[in-house]
């Protein structure tokens, strides 16, 4: 193995982080306020449209958190969240003593499937339990079904917080993801389209919440001369430094976009002479993905039983990274006890599915030899 390694998914530099940072240091703002977050939360505002309020945080994880926190949810209350996602979906919800209900996915986009989703939310009011709010996914940059989820949610008068945490870029019918939500959230920690190096953001409707946010970000300090609390906070806010990062990964993210869709162009020219092999892809045009990372799945009983595990090894012994799809929650050792609705699809997708090395910094060699070694298995 004398290759280097080929990794899934890395951070990308454009060359003006380093200036926003020295800036940084120049005027010794270095702490969680200052020039540079008030910039990057400017910057997200405008990309993303839809009026939207930003306040930047030291994780897409916070997010979650916060947004739980500002619509209520409490100890004992209901939360229902795709089953098919990163744990940092989910934990936020044990943060606060609620109970995670999951829900399967559907097998155009991977994410919650909107007929499991209002059985859940049947069977939940039924138990008296009505759910306090829906956490939905974009899964691996791929737009949820937007409209069939909000009007599920509109139905009942559930909230939603909208863990668009993999999907900065991408777009639903021409709106852009992270502002369909009730609250949305981003992330950007290092394998991420674009990164601070750890950090993300709370996406709000009103400048009153997303000041509320920042309160709560902020260890919940009141107004006083003194350290006064009246309310439980966190510290939560993105340093100055991480924010410059952030300022100077914008001025590249439509860039990132291009090329990570020109993976996925990458890996459907390559898979296409295959059988057995599907490449995950917008289900029509109305959905737009950032592709932030490319995904397949892998029928062994049309290629002569070759699994996804098979080419996952294959390529490890290569150095090139690949990884399984995320584990479903509802099938995760901590969340044993939890309630599920739905069928088969989210682990038979996990079962069959590989995400292979997405990087908007991949040169040509490294594909060739990705290019080579897919070939040569």
């Amino acid at each position: 193995m004398n290759n280097p390694k080929i990794w899934l998914s890395s951070p990308h530099m454009g060359g003006n982080e380093q200036k926003f940072i020295n800036e940084a240091f120049e005027s010794n703002w270095v702490a969680p306020l200052g020039p540079n977050v008030t910039g990057f939360e400017q910057d997200l505002e405008q990309y993303i449209g839809q009026s939207s309020h930003v306040s930047a945080l030291s994780s897409g994880t916070a997010g979650i958190h916060l947004g739980l926190v500002l619509l209520d949810v409490k100890a004992g209350d209901y939360v229902i969240c795709q089953s098919m996602t990163f744990s940092a979906s989910a934990n936020p919800i044990v943060y606060q003593g609620a109970i995670p209900v999951f829900v399967d996915s559907e097998k155009e986009t991977w994410n919650m499937c909107p007929n499991a989703l209002e059985d859940a939310i049947k069977n939940c009011i039924v138990k008296n339990k009505k759910p306090k709010a829906i956490i939905a996914v974009h899964l691996y940059g791929m737009p949820f079904k937007v409209d069939e989820i909000k009007s599920i949610a509109t139905k009942y008068e559930i909230p939603i917080l909208e863990d668009s945490a993999e999907a900065l870029g991408s777009h639903y019918k021409g709106q852009k993801c992270g502002t369909f939500g009730d609250i949305g959230v981003l992330s950007f920690n290092g394998n991420k389209i674009i990164t601070t190096s750890g950090g993300g953001a709370i996406v709000t409707k009103s400048l009153e919440l997303k000041n509320k946010a920042i309160f709560l970000a902020t260890q919940a300090r009141d107004n006083a001369p003194h350290y006064q609390h009246s309310e439980i906070g966190y510290n939560y806010r993105m340093s100055n430094i991480c924010a410059g990062i952030g300022r100077g990964q914008m001025e590249v993210l439509d860039d990132h976009v291009v090329k990570r869709r020109g993976m996925h162009d990458f890996y459907m020219n390559l898979f296409k002479k295959f059988e057995g092999i599907d490449v995950f892809s917008e289900p029509n045009a109305d959905f737009f993905s950032n592709h932030w990372l490319t995904a397949i799945t892998v029928n062994p009983t049309k290629n002569n039983g070759k699994t996804r595990e098979d080419l996952r090894l294959f390529l490890e012994k290569e150095n090139i990274e690949s990884r399984p799809l995320w584990k479903p929650m509802h099938l995760q050792p901590i969340f044993k006890d939890a309630p599920y609705y739905g069928g088969t699809i989210s682990s038979q997708l996990f079962e069959d599915g590989l995400c292979l090395p997405s990087g908007s910094n991949l040169t040509e060699t490294e594909k060739l030899r990705i290019e080579n070694q897919i070939n040569l298995f």
